[in-house]
């Protein structure tokens, strides 16, 4: 279980750093993430995919190298 919840939160941590060409892919791979990341830490996955939707199109649109 241990190693279950570890390989989660690499996949959640690699899923983070993609960002999407578009607004749409942005808000989709981060809300995965979000999910992921808000199951591997008991808490609501509808909370982390809006979160995560959120922090992901927002981090994707200040940073100039994110394409």
């Amino acid at each position: 279980m241990r190693f279950s919840k570890f390989f989660l939160a690499v996949a959640t941590c690699t899923s983070l750093a993609a960002c999407g060409d578009s607004t749409g892919e942005q808000a989709l791979l981060g809300g995965g993430a979000g999910a992921l990341g808000a199951a591997v830490l008991n808490a609501d996955p509808f909370v982390g995919a809006a979160v995560g939707a959120a922090g992901n199109v927002l981090f994707c649109k200040t940073q100039r190298n994110c394409y």
